[in-house]
Formats: C-alpha cells, structure tokens, sequence
C-alpha cells in the first residue's frame, strides 16, 4: 500500500544522492534564494504586512515545503495569488486574523492530503484557472498604481472600480520622479538577463534603483516611509485568538487553503513537466499544511508553491529538495546580515516589480487561446475573470465549479440529442495484427476537464513505448479547453522523443477544435484519417520506412 504522507527528500537520501548533484542543489538554492529575496519584500508589502514577514514565509515555510514534500524541486513561500486575499483579512481581522486563518489553512491542507485530495486539480477546468489566475494579475497590477505613479493617497479603496476612480482623481498629485523609477525597474527586470543571466533582473533592480536614490536623494516614498526599520531577527510568538471570533475564520482559511492547494499542485505539474518527474500530490498537500501552520507562530503568511522560483530551480540545474532548503538557509542569512537596509527600497522600485509578476502571471497567452474556443469554456472563463476582479475570489472558484458543471451536463445533453456517424468503422480491430512498434489508444467520451488528466497520463506511458502512437478518436464529441491543454502537452512530450502520432476517426467538431489550434499542423494533416483501416496502413508504411 502507498503511503499517503511519503516525503521526496527522504526516499532520494535512501537511493543517494551523487556528490555532484548536492553541489548543483546548493548552488541552485542560492541563486533562488537571491530571486527570492526582492519576491518575498515586495509581495509582503503588496499584501498589506511589513516586509520581513514576506522573507519570513520564504524562511521558514519554504525549508518545510523542501523538506516534507512531495516534489524533488518545489519552491515554496509567499506568492502573488496570496496578496489580494492576505491583504483583504488583514484589513477585516488584523494582522491576528490572518495568523489564525493562515493556522486553520494549513490545517484543513493536512486533512485534504490525508483525505487523498492530491487529485483535485484534475476537476479544475483550465477556463476556471486562468480566469482567477488572469483576474488575480489585473487586481495586483491595479494596487500598484499609487506607488508606481506616487500618487498622494492616503487611503486607497478595496473595491476595483472604486480604486480606478480614485486614482483618476488623484492624477494631479503624480510624482515624474517614482514614473521614471518605475519604469526602470521594469525595463532592467525585463531586459537585464540578456546581460547578466545568472543574476535575477528583480535583484538588480532593487539594488541599482535603490543606490541611485539614496546618492542623489530623490524625494520618493520608501519602505521606511511606510513601515520604519526593518528587524532582522524574528521570533517565537502565539496569536492572540478569541475563541468566540473562532468561526469567522473559516471562510477565510478554507479560500487560502484551496488557493494554496491548487497553487502548489500546478506548480508541481509543471515541474514535473520540466524534469520528466512525478510528484507525490498527497505527500505534497500535507507539507504545505505543515508549512503554514509552523510559519505564522514566526510571524509568516500563507505560503504555497513558487512557480517562477521553481522554474529557476530547475534552470540551474536543481533536482533534489536539497536546493529549496539551500534557498531557504541564504534568504535567512541575508535577512540576518542585510535586512536593515531592506527600509531604504523605494516603493515605486516594488510596485514595478509587482507589475512584472502580474504580467507574467495573466497567462494572457492562454486567455486569449480560450477566447477562440467553444462557447462554454468562453463563459466559465469570463464570468471567472470578472467575479474575481469586481467581486471575490473564493466566490470566483466557486461560481466557476457549478457554472462548469452544468455547462458540461447541457453539453452532453446537446450531444446526446444528435449522436454523430461512426465514421471510424471497426475494419481492423485485432490488434495483434499490428507491427510491434505501432500502438493504438482509443479515447470513449468527451476529453474534458475531468476525464482530461487520465487518459493524456495513459497516452504518454503508451507512446514512450512506441514508434507510433495511432489515437482513436471516433467516440470523442467534443475536447474543451482543458482536455486539449492536456492533449497538446503529451504530443509535444511524445514529438520531442521522435514518437509519430496518428489521429483517425476525428470527429468534425473536435478536428475543428483541434485544427483551431495549431496542433493539427503539429501532428501534420497528412496523420489524421477519417478510417482506422487508413490510419492503419499509414503507420505499416511509416515502420517500414524507419527499418531501412
């Protein structure tokens, strides 16, 4: 039986871990732990709380997150999906609050892992993720105007549009000098690595911008400004809870819980996409819970899996959680030795920072793909986008699930109502007959959100054992977002292995789909048939080409 709570890092320590490969991971922490560095004062300070509390969480939870989970190169700590709910409690209950919400998320993560919820990412449509994902980017970029322009507010409102208009209010009080700044962040965090790669372009930053306007006294607000002197040292402390209050936590701690949740997951599967790896989602639930239970007692705040900190990970060659621990232990030296200088950043550094993080983080790429798909993906994914934007996150994801649901069941209806000609027929059905070197998959039923996870996993461990890979897609009436997401990845993965795929019984819904996409001229119009027996002969020819 597979253990449900089976951490990466020891099962490496059995198998051993090569002299080599630790000196990689260490050094890989470094560089990580640089990246980390302006990411956990800057999402800190967007979020409402002082910015040792963001180096804090990168600290602390992002060694738990290392040491106990279920990925070899996870990254874990403070991100930028976290800042709008973070900032939001801090606001309703206080700094007090977010530490018991914080406390009861990791709570409920433990009980999700043990429960074997590692799979909920599967009955997420992509539509759902990338509009909370792209609405999330909107609403972070939209806090930093004020800095990012030095606009004289003293407070700025919660709401989006409310925000929008009070800053069209307070144009007058720009500051030229925090504009230029701003967009020298942004230009030097954009363009610095084809300089200088191995140093993160959001780490030049801060340190160049914040020279040029210590030595030329540049009248721009800072962190100092904002939050006084910046401690560099943290300690041992317990929240101050009243239990009758206890209750109005739990809205709060269940939306960061299931936010981190999928954070972290996504983050895991692209990792996993990156090294050809298979992370441990139980395994990986129960430490993030871990993580955010200890943390807030050092005084952190929600923490999940890093994507961007991940990919860099795995860019200098990490491959085994000894570099995220590596991450962890130079962001606390750092924090010891350089901390106090943190109050001298200016804000306007920060929030150009942030408006690079909320750009990459828009996926816009992959919102405007959906925008070109079926009708149904269109609506999740909008009425996602907007709800997270103008009214709240948690009800974003909720409306999301229900709106995908009945979506799929109308659909289904719809197809029901008119099955379509088998225009697949069964010539050839003893598989047997086929040349050693050809498999065939066929996939029964919609490829759709739910059903999207299982059988590109079956479709990959097949095609790696295949010169060609013919898929049977006769059964198949429709493919939304998230099942050719899903699609688009194995054929890829399979491509780069020099494995031939064949279509054949295309339905003209899904073809449509399909070719919309791009992935027709991929896989190339030549290997997609209407017949079995077709798709069949094609591949015979392609094995006997290869052989000589």
């Amino acid at each position: 039986m597979t253990k449900i709570f089976n951490p990466k890092f020891f099962s490496l320590l059995k198998l051993g871990i090569g002299k080599k490969q630790i000196s990689t991971d260490l050094l890989s922490g470094i560089v990580v732990g640089i990246v980390a560095l302006p990411l956990g004062i800057a999402f800190a300070v967007a979020s409402g709380v002082s910015p040792e509390k963001g180096l804090i969480t990168a600290i602390v939870a992002g060694f738990l997150i290392s040491f106990l989970g279920g990925s070899r190169i996870q990254i874990g700590g403070p991100t930028g999906a976290f800042i709008i709910i973070v900032y939001g409690i801090v606001e309703k209950y206080g700094l007090d609050g977010l530490f018991i919400s914080t406390i009861l998320a990791g709570i409920i993560l433990v009980i999700f892992g043990f429960l074997k919820l590692g799979v909920l990412l599967k009955y997420f449509p992509r539509p759902l993720i990338v509009g909370f994902t792209s609405g999330i980017a909107l609403v972070i970029f939209s806090t930093q105007i004020k800095d990012a322009l030095g606009l004289s507010i003293e407070k700025v409102p919660s709401g989006f549009i409310d925000k929008w208009g009070t800053y069209f209010s307070q144009i007058s009080s720009l500051n030229l000098y925090a504009v230029i700044l701003t967009v020298a962040t942004i230009l030097i965090t954009v363009f610095s690595s084809k300089l200088i790669r191995k140093i993160p372009g959001s780490f030049i930053a801060i340190i160049l911008i914040t020279i040029v306007v210590q030595v030329l006294d540049i009248p721009v607000t800072t962190i100092e400004t904002f939050f006084g002197e910046i401690p560099n040292n943290f300690s041992f402390t317990v929240p101050n809870v009243t239990w009758g209050d206890f209750s109005q936590y739990l809205v709060p701690a269940f939306t960061i819980a299931m936010l981190g949740s999928i954070e972290s997951l996504l983050s895991a599967v692209v990792a996993d996409g990156m090294i050809g790896g298979n992370h441990r989602s139980n395994t990986e639930l129960i430490a993030q819970g871990i993580a955010n239970i200890v943390t807030p007692f050092f005084g952190g705040i929600p923490a999940t899996g890093a994507i961007a900190r991940t990919a860099t990970n795995v860019k200098n060659g990490g491959r085994t959680p000894i570099a995220g621990m590596m991450h962890a232990l130079t962001l606390l030296l750092i924090t010891i030795f350089l901390g106090k200088w943190a109050k001298l950043i200016p804000m306007s550094c920060l929030a150009g920072i942030l408006i690079v993080i909320s750009y990459n983080m828009s996926e816009w790429r992959s919102f405007r793909s959906i925008l070109k798909g079926s009708v149904f993906d269109i609506i999740v994914l909008l009425s996602t986008f907007l709800l997270t934007v103008l009214v709240d996150l948690t009800v974003a994801i909720e409306v999301g699930i229900v709106l995908s649901a009945l979506l799929f069941m109308k659909r289904m209806a719809d197809i029901g109502a008119k099955i379509p000609e088998d225009r697949d027929i069964d010539l050839i059905d003893d598989y047997s007959l086929l040349p050693k070197d050809v498999s065939v998959y066929e996939i029964s039923g919609p490829l759709f959100f739910a059903s999207a996870k299982e059988y590109t996993e079956v479709l990959k461990n097949t095609g790696f054992n295949s010169k060609v890979l013919i898929i049977r897609m006769r059964h198949v009436p429709f493919i939304d977002s998230t099942g050719l997401h899903n699609l688009q990845d194995v054929v890829h993965t399979l491509k780069k292995s020099d494995v031939e795929i064949i279509l054949s019984g295309v339905q003209e819904e899904v073809f449509k789909t399909l070719n919309n996409s791009g992935l027709v001229d991929f896989i190339s119009r030549s290997n997609v048939f209407d017949s079995f027996k077709e798709a069949i002969v094609y591949s015979k020819e392609i094995v006997k080409n290869e052989s000589f």
